[in-house]
């Protein structure tokens, strides 16, 4: 799954990696390090803009709501339990399939955070010693320092309780795809630690390759067949994951100090 991840990029960085077209400087986001659901993301989406002579997609960074809310959806509440879509699934569920059909786009990240019960702890949680294990952090992260491009669909929703001209009529909001994780080894596999991603948790958000971006953003490709061609994993290898400390575990903490990478688990939480 995908429930934390850090995106430090700035849009002027982000503009140059995906040739972004347009961007609103107004909608800048500052680095966040402990992005949570609910919280404003950058994403980008070919998309036609309004009143223009051309209506052709436009590649632009977008400001966008992290917790999907489907257009039919009387309220915009489960959009906290929405962050996420599996691959396998999302042409036939309906909050997924509308947007997955017309409404793709990219989730650039520096990577994601996911959480590993300790070996010890785990043995005290099987004995009934321990009812709540410590969980260790793992920041995962392309080996090459490349950006984490997650595949997301986006959506909008109007709150009909507001009129046309206020701020907060229209709400778009976005859900990172997820896949089964890669059992191949990861970079640079430690002596002591996950060997592979589903040693960590058996899902990992879809990473797509830059040779997918423009494909998978294309808002003339809706054929489902074609569009689920898109949904494979990238080539095993390219991933390293690597221990930080248990402070990102509380959301309010949000920092670079975040992606320090730690010589081995924190004390208890041993894998």
């Amino acid at each position: 799954m995908c429930g934390r991840y850090a995106a430090s990029r700035r849009p002027e960085d982000l503009a140059g990696i995906f040739e972004i077209e347009k961007w609103e400087p107004e909608e800048t986001l500052a680095p966040d390090y402990n992005v949570a659901p609910t919280k404003e993301v950058y994403a980008v989406l070919d998309r036609p803009l309004k009143d223009v002579d051309e209506p052709r997609p436009v590649r632009q960074l977008r400001k966008l709501k992290w917790g999907l809310v489907p257009s039919w959806s009387k309220s915009p509440e489960g959009g906290a339990r929405m962050i996420n879509a599996r691959a396998e699934t999302i042409h036939e569920k309906p909050s997924y399939k509308r947007a997955f059909s017309s409404r793709r786009c990219v989730i650039p990240a520096d990577g994601y955070y996911e959480w590993v019960t300790g070996k010890q702890e785990r043995d005290l949680e099987v004995e009934g010693r321990k009812k709540r294990p410590r969980k260790q952090p793992y920041f995962v992260l392309p080996a090459d320092g490349s950006v984490f491009a997650m595949a997301g669909l986006y959506e909008f929703w109007r709150d009909k309780t507001l009129p046309d001209d206020h701020p907060q009529a229209w709400w778009v909001t976005c859900s990172v795809i997820t896949t089964e994780a890669e059992t191949t080894p990861l970079a640079g596999s430690p002596a002591e630690g996950p060997y592979s991603l589903a040693e960590i948790h058996p899902r990992m958000p879809l990473m797509l390759t830059p040779d997918r971006w423009d494909s998978w953003l294309d808002p003339s490709r809706t054929g489902v067949d074609d569009l689920r061609s898109l949904l494979q994993p990238p080539p095993p290898g390219l991933m390293r994951a690597y221990p930080v400390s248990t402070a990102v575990s509380n959301v309010r903490n949000n920092g670079p100090e975040l992606l320090k990478e730690l010589e081995g688990p924190e004390e208890g939480t041993l894998f």
